[in-house]
Order: structure tokens, then C-alpha cells, then sequence
């Protein structure tokens, strides 16, 4: 912090941005930004990271502000948020897909757009002179960005520059989603007020009325648990967002009730807690998951947003569910609005263990399903096993190759006191790479990152970046999964991983390519065993091939390696994976892409619903008004 009274526009900002544990800010340079950049350099020890794109610094961003968040809530410190700049319009509208992406699912980040001078907007005004990367809409950029942040400022004035900075980052803070600075260029070396105190999250006062609200929804809750008897949790994003993860680990700890979790609260807590059933993703579930968590008494989603995703376009609640998520609680058809999550995850707890007993809800749901007759394994561990390891079919498949990468995970899961560690973060890609994924046992609390709501297909290696340097700290390298398609989006930010140093290691599932995930949306009949295909795939989930594996020699060099390869056999894996498994081979110097090499009618058995809701016998014509 300065000693002075005064300072630079540019310096409070960077200031601010240190002070909230920020180390490193994302972003693509421009005329506009410059000052800013060199003001952060000199002043601060903030680094700066340049992308090959907007798109992936916001990504990054988004990465970045995950897994420090996380890390935030363990250490009981830092604020957990991330930062990207960009410049006006050409690049603050290659950014919006990003933030947009961060608002919807509640990822705190600063996005700081470089705009043209105030003089230059006065000459626009005045006689219509456009200048780099104007328009004729002076708050084009501002009223875009109001649509996707908690705040949005323009900053003109340096006397009012401290209030709006120090505003919207307190909006950041609290709300815990995304917040816009737009700072015209020639406020950076303007004199303003040095910055006072440090900024922190203001929480919401509680009200009796609020009080009363909370007690009826746990009432309400522990009714309904009785009434039902047998609960399972389903845990969900919100648990993630708002550092509630020890919170719910009391509460499956005290009361002993099996959960779930959605695939965005994959690792809130240790897969390896027990009591732990598995991802619970609705119809898209392992068919396993899905029996169990239906044969439940009652289901209690703490945090858990519905999408049509995880829930197959149907209702989240019946009379046998209760939900709280979005500042409320609904069990059944009642509704307790204003009630926050982390007031009612330890009002919960202290009511069921008081009404019910320490450890009441003790129980294995696989095994009752399979005593009541369902197609499930006969325990919990049994079907948590049969995710992990072979026998493996020769050439690699999704569900193969997930049940390989889970072995291969777990046999480097170390178990210090206390806690099991990994030398890895998986960051997940959306579509079949998802689904996939979602069964992967995960040993650590919070390693496993993915967009599973706004699914922008690309996100995982932009992110990737943010992730390796958030975690860079504690060793910890991302793992990627990401399709072909996506990869095709955003492969250019691994120049990032190469330029930095960063050891991900990137595997890109190409089945063959195309667009698995369109083609099961658009017209699942194509995946129909017995089907016969000329190919028959709609022509517009056509890709180009590449040769994934060769950008290794175009982003890499002798002094700034990276290394690709191409799998298709489960042994050619089984020989990578023990290279990248050795900390001195040479493989491990730099980034890693893997081109896995998969059949083109191959998908996740989680999937088989959309084909057999669908489409008819073999040989008869689809159903009408079911896509989707």
C-alpha cells in the first residue's frame, strides 16, 4: 500500500488488485491498456499473463478465480478471485462469452476494459471522429457487459475513480459473480486518493423475519424426512461458489446420510468420503446412480442448480424433494424464500442430529436397491469399484478410457494424515468429455473444474492456464479433457502453457471428427446399434481432421518443450500414462496433448436414454417430438 495521500488511477487499481491476493491478471494487450500494464508491473506483484485470445484470458480468469476460491476457503484468507484486460470493443466483446459464462455460474471476476480517451469521446460528440475501436454508441461496451456482471462501471472522472473501483469490486466480493471497470485511457496516470483499508464482502443483516423463515424450512425439511424416511443429499454447485464445503461435510459427517453430488459439485468434498454414491446427473446419469437415487425415501439438494442437463427437461421437486438453492427453499410444493444456504446447511444439521441421533441415516443405498430387486451393485464400493480399471476392450472407448484414467488416478492418490492428495486437477471440457467424466473418483476437495452450466465448448484449455498457475503453489498439474470440436476452438491457448511453463496435460477425445454431442442432441437414431449408415451423421457435424498430437511442433521448441502423442490401444495408454506418472522423463518438461483416437458411433453409456427414448426398434421410422 502507498504511504502518500494520493496516487495514479492505474496504481489504486493494481493496488486493489494485490490486495485481494491476486497474482496473476489475464488478458491481451492494447494501446489503451499499456499504461495500466506498465503501472502493474513497476508497483506491484502482480504478474501479467497475455493469451493468444480474449476468449481464453477470460477462461483463464474463470480458472484461476475456481481453484483459488477453493484454496481460499481452506486457508481461511484470501478472497479467491480472478482478473482479466482487454480493450475496448474489439476485445471487450471477444471477452463477453467468457464473463458471460462467469455470471452464470458464479465465478468473482474483475473484467477491467481499456476504453479511448475522454477527449477522444468529446470529439466523437462533438464532430463524429472515430477513433480505434469506436463506435457510435458511447456505452455500447457498458450496456453489453450490465447484462452479464453485478456491476458495471465507467470510469471518466479520477475524483470519482476510488468510489466506482472500490463499489465494484464489493459487488464482486459479496455477490460472488462477475463485475466490469471500463477506464478511459487518459485516467491511468490521473491523480486520485490513495486507497484506504481493504475491501471485503458485505453480508446480508439478518432479520427476525428472516430467522422465522429459516426455522419453518428446516421444520419443513425434518418432516419430510420424516415422513419419507430414508434421505439422500444431493450436493450441488452452491456449495462450491460459496465456501460451504465444510459446512456439508458436518452434516454428512454428524447425520450420516449418503449423497450425491451434481457434476458441478464434483469434489466439494473427498470422493472418498463416506458415504459418497456418485454423480447424480439426472437421466444422464451412470443407470447405477440413477436407480439409487430414485429408490431414496426422500432427496435433499443443498446448492443444487436444476438444469435440463442434469434433470432430462423434468421437474426438480416433487412431494418427496426438497431443494435449497437460489436464496430459498422449497420442500414439496411449499416455498421458504430469503433463506441463505449457509444459514440453513448448519440449522439442518444441529435439527436432524437433535431430532434423530448422531449417525442416524447410516446406510448403504446400493445395497438395500439390490436387496429390493433393482440392477444395481450389491454395495456402495461395489459399484464405485466397477468405475475403476479393466478389463479393457483393445482399442480405447469413453467409458474405457474413464475407467483407465480413474486407475490410473487413483494409483497416484497418496494419503498423508488426514487428507488424500493428487498430483492432479482435472478441468473438464463440456459435451461427451463431460459425461465421461463425471465418474471419475476424486480424492481431493475441489479438483475437478468444468463449466457444466453455460458448457461454452473450448472453456477447459483456456482455463487449464488459470488453473496450473492458481495451483502452481502446491504442484498440482490440470489434466484436460476436451473433445475434438472444442479443442478446435481454443487450441491456440496452449502457446500460453508452452510460453509459461505450465505442465498440463491436454487430451483431446476425437472421435473420428466430429460433433458427437450435436449429432446425439439433433438425432441420437445415429448411435442405434443395428442401424445401418452409409455414415449417415448430419453434415453439418462435420470437422476437419488434424493431427492433434503434431502442435507440439508448432507451439513447441528445444528451449520451451511440449510433447504429443496419439493413442488408440489401452496398452500404447498404459505406456503414456506411466511416462507422465515419472517426474524425471522428459515429457514432463512441458505441456502434453494427447490425441485419443476413438470410434465415431462410440458415446458414453451414460447417453443410452437418448437413444432408446427416441428411436424405435431397428428398422422402424424415429419418434416424433422427443429430440432434445
Amino acid at each position: 500500500m502507498t504511504t502518500s495521500s494520493t496516487c495514479t488511477v492505474a496504481e489504486y487499481l493494481a493496488r486493489r488488485l494485490e490486495q485481494l491476493g491476486i497474482t496473476h491478471l489475464f488478458g491481451v494487450p492494447g494501446d489503451h491498456l499499456g499504461p495500466f500494464l506498465s503501472t502493474l508491473h513497476e508497483k506491484t506483484k502482480v504478474r501479467w499473463v497475455g493469451t493468444p485470445t480474449e476468449g481464453g484470458a477470460g477462461q483463464a480468469a474463470d480458472g484461476y478465480a475456481r481453484v483459488t476460491s477453493a484454496d481460499a476457503e481452506i486457508a481461511l484468507g484470501e478472497q479467491g478471485i480472478g482478473a482479466v484486460a482487454v480493450t475496448y470493443s474489439v476485445g471487450a466483446f471477444n471477452l463477453l462469452n467468457a464473463i458471460g459464462g462467469a455470471f452464470a455460474e458464479y465465478v468473482p471476476l474483475i473484467a477491467i476494459n481499456a476504453a479511448p480517451s475522454y477527449e477522444q469521446w468529446l470529439n466523437q460528440q462533438a464532430i463524429g471522429l472515430l477513433t480505434s475501436h469506436m463506435s457510435q454508441r458511447p456505452e455500447s461496451n457498458l450496456e453489453v457487459y450490465r447484462q452479464v456482471t453485478v456491476d458495471a462501471q465507467a470510469l471518466s472522472n479520477p475524483g470519482l475513480a476510488p468510489t466506482q473501483i472500490d463499489s465494484a469490486i464489493t459487488a464482486c466480493l459479496s455477490h460472488r459473480r462477475p463485475v466490469y471497470l471500463e477506464v478511459m485511457d487518459d485516467l491511468w496516470g490521473a491523480q486520485c486518493p490513495a486507497p484506504q483499508g481493504r475491501l471485503t464482502r458485505r453480508e446480508r443483516p439478518v432479520t427476525v423475519k428472516n430467522e422465522r423463515m429459516l426455522d419453518r424450512a428446516v421444520t419443513a425439511c425434518v418432516e419430510l424426512v420424516r415422513r419419507h424416511g430414508n434421505p439422500i443429499l444431493w450436493a450441488g454447485e452452491e456449495i462450491d461458489r460459496f465456501r460451504l464445503s465444510d459446512e456439508f461435510e458436518k452434516l454428512v459427517r454428524e447425520t450420516r446420510i449418503p449423497f450425491c453430488t451434481t457434476i458441478g459439485a464434483k469434489s466439494v468434498v473427498s470422493e472418498y468420503t463416506p458415504g459418497f454414491s456418485g454423480v447424480y446427473n439426472g437421466k444422464a446419469s451412470h443407470p447405477e446412480v440413477a436407480e439409487v437415487f430414485n429408490n431414496a425415501g426422500c432427496r435433499i439438494g443443498l446448492g443444487s442448480w436444476a438444469t435440463s442437463k442434469n434433470l432430462g427437461g423434468e421437474r426438480s421437486i416433487g412431494d418427496d424433494w426438497a431443494v435449497a438453492a437460489h436464496d430459498g427453499v422449497h420442500v414439496g410444493a411449499s416455498y421458504f424464500p430469503d433463506v441463505q444456504l449457509a444459514r440453513f446447511l448448519p440449522a439442518l444439521r444441529e435439527r436432524l442430529v437433535a431430532e434423530f441421533g448422531d449417525g442416524a441415516f447410516a446406510a448403504d443405498y446400493f445395497a438395500r436397491a439390490h436387496e429390493d430387486g433393482l440392477q444395481v451393485a450389491d454395495s456402495t464400493a461395489a459399484h464405485l469399484a466397477s468405475q475403476t480399471g479393466g478389463p479393457y476392450p483393445e482399442t480405447v472407448t469413453y467409458d474405457s478410457f474413464f475407467r483407465h484414467i480413474n486407475a490410473f488416478l487413483e494409483e497416484q492418490t497418496s494419503e498423508p494424515p488426514g487428507a488424500r492428495s493428487n498430483p492432479f486437477t482435472v478441468v473438464c471440457d463440456a459435451a461427451f468429455a463431460l459425461i465421461g467424466s463425471m465418474n471419475l473418483r476424486m480424492a481431493e476437495r475441489a479438483s475437478y473444474v468444468a463449466q457444466n452450466s453455460w458448457l461454452s465448448i473450448g472453456y477447459s484449455v483456456g482455463a487449464a492456464t488459470g488453473v496450473a498457475l492458481g495451483r502452481s503453489h502446491a504442484g498440482k498439474r490440470p489434466m484436460v479433457f476436451v473433445g475434438d470440436g472444442s479443442f478446435q476452438e481454443t487450441c491456440q491457448e496452449m502457446s500460453t502453457h508452452v510460453r509459461h511453463g505450465l505442465r498440463p496435460v491436454v487430451f483431446v477425445l476425437d472421435n473420428e471428427a466430429f460433433y458427437g454431442i450435436e449429432q446425439m442432441l439433433v438425432h441420437p437414431c445415429y448411435y442405434q446399434d443395428g442401424t445401418p449408415r452409409s455414415d449417415g451423421a448430419d453434415f453439418y457435424n462435420e470437422l476437419h481432421p488434424w493431427r492433434y498430437e503434431k502442435l507440439a511442433d508448432v507451439f513447441g521448441s528445444a528451449k520451451h518443450p511440449m510433447h504429443g502423442f496419439a493413442v488408440r490401444r489401452h496398452d500404447e495408454l498404459t505406456d503414456l500414462l506411466k511416462r507422465i506418472a515419472e517426474p524425471s522423463d522428459a515429457v514432463n518438461q512441458g505441456p502434453v496433448v494427447v490425441r485419443v483416437q476413438l470410434d465415431r458411433h462410440d458415446y458414453p453409456e451414460a447417453l443410452k436414454y437418448k437413444v432408446a427414448e427416441n428411436c424405435p426398434p431397428s428398422g422402424g421410422a424415429p419418434s416424433e417430438g422427443k429430440v432434445g
